[in-house]
């Protein structure tokens, strides 16, 4: 059984031993997803599976069988990008650029996490539905990185457009 990727079913890599970002990046020229510290510590490999955020560097291609893979790429709307995609261009949340991938994928997942209460270190009564304030979403988006210095803007693209949908 293929893994689906952005929609299209790839088959699995004949080597185990493939992580998901490698597959990504080399097996199918998916650059978009990025390859900071490949141990799991700056986010800049994140991808949704099934909706939920993953590091792709950690994960092997083979444990998604039959799974459905959403990268950066795969976000957009034909011509259009995703509503985050252009709150990042709005609130000048990036810089270098490097890390928007992973952060643009791990802020989807967080809000999927959010909507269905799934409180954070931070939370401060876990009995109510999650708010996300700029201390939560900060925490809840603590393990992307971002080098130089894009912090504020990224957190103000995502308060303005996935906190705005979940007070909707």
């Amino acid at each position: 059984m293929p893994i689906l990727v952005n929609g299209s079913a790839v088959a699995l890599p004949n080597d185990p031993r493939v992580s998901l970002l490698d597959l990504l990046r080399e097996g199918l020229h998916l650059s978009g997803t990025k390859k900071g510290c490949n141990q799991g510590a700056c986010g800049a490999c994140t991808v949704l599976v099934d909706g939920e955020r993953i590091l792709s560097c950690l994960a092997l291609a083979v444990q998604y069988e039959g799974r459905s893979v959403t990268t950066i790429e795969g976000l957009s709307d034909g011509d259009g990008l995703h509503p985050l995609q252009q709150a990042f261009i709005d609130h000048d949340g990036f810089q270098c650029g490097y890390c928007t991938p992973g952060q643009i994928c791990s802020a989807i997942g967080m809000a999927a996490e959010a909507k269905r209460g799934v409180p954070s270190h931070v939370s401060a009564d876990l009995s109510t539905d999650v708010r996300l304030t700029r201390e939560e979403l900060q925490e809840r988006m603590s393990g992307n990185l971002c080098r130089c210095g894009a912090h504020n803007g990224i957190i103000d693209a995502i308060r303005d457009t996935v906190a705005a949908e979940l007070a909707a």
